[in-house]
């Protein structure tokens, strides 16, 4: 499996010589495709030689990622996802194919980023290609009613000076979700008459970070997380949830309040479902669940 030195997925460009980079590489672009290894399947992925932009090449954190949903699948199962940072969609692409994901890719509106996710779905048997959102993080999104009930992203904690602009983008898409519709959003099954609830809290954002910083550079977004409204759950192996601070679920079309999310130590995906169903149902008492303190020493983790 070839693994990228630097930079896949995401952002932005508001640097000063940033048009006349993309100048210059509008006359040439150079790619080259390779063979990754996913969990129970191989993907040729085309990357950029170099993107002004860091949606190039694969980080490893994307295949740990890959290996950590597989271990939960059961709490993103039927979900309606979207990608931020995408890259080169490498990870939609995995889950699509995996689990019949609903997924949509985002990154930059970048056009190149955009045609070369497309190019990755078809060369990997995804046809029609995965839908996409051009988005440049903390603009207005070009979805108004945001009814996705999943976010997921990789290794997006790179650029410190883009946390303010991630978490304006996050807030919007947790707080101002409307569910698709009732089947969309059910997360409990009925078997023999009684109900049983899975998978996460809907929306909620799931984050997968292995690069390593500073504890004050973490810390400036987890704490910014908490400042918009938001709640942060460490689900194990640097794994994160993120929801709405009143989050709720639905029981048809009864909403529920849910309390704010929590600390989890497990590793155990059955752990992790039985953790979010009994604290929708009210079977545990909370305050005996730890919160998180302090997001300054999550790094260590």
């Amino acid at each position: 499996m070839d693994i990228a030195l630097f930079s896949p997925s995401s952002l932005f460009a508001d640097d000063e010589g940033c048009d006349s980079d993309k100048e210059k590489m509008e006359s040439y672009q150079s790619y080259v495709e390779r063979k990754h290894d996913f969990p129970g399947m191989e993907l040729l992925i085309r990357e950029f030689s170099f993107h002004q932009l860091n949606a190039n090449l694969l980080w490893p954190g994307t295949f740990a990622f890959a290996e950590w949903l597989v271990q939960h699948q059961s709490l993103i199962g039927g979900q309606r996802s979207i990608e931020l940072g995408s890259g080169t969609g490498a990870l939609a692409i995995f889950l699509r194919k995996s689990f019949e994901l609903d997924i949509t890719t985002s990154d930059y509106d970048d056009q190149e980023i955009e045609e070369n996710i497309a190019y990755n779905c078809r060369v990997n048997g995804i046809m029609p290609v995965l839908p996409h959102v051009k988005h440049s993080w903390g603009d207005v999104f070009p979805v108004t009613d945001p009814d996705w009930d999943l976010i997921i992203a990789s290794d997006i904690l790179l650029y410190v000076k883009q946390y303010p602009n991630l978490i304006k983008t996050l807030a919007f898409l947790l707080k101002f979700y409307k569910p698709k519709d009732d089947s969309a959003i059910s997360i409990m099954e009925n078997e023999s008459k009684s109900e049983t609830y899975e998978g996460l809290p809907r929306p909620a954002f799931l984050m997968s970070w292995r690069r390593r910083i500073g504890k004050e550079d973490e810390s400036l977004f987890f704490n910014g997380c908490k400042d918009a409204g938001l709640e942060v759950m460490h689900m194990g192996s640097r794994v994160f949830c993120i929801t709405p601070r009143e989050a709720t679920v639905r029981k048809g079309t009864e909403e529920l309040p849910m309390k704010p999310a929590l600390s989890c130590n497990t590793h155990d995906p059955a752990d992790l479902s039985d953790l979010f169903k009994n604290i929708i149902l009210r079977q545990v008492d909370t305050s005996e669940l730890k919160p998180v303190p302090s997001y300054t020493n999550l790094s260590g983790v």
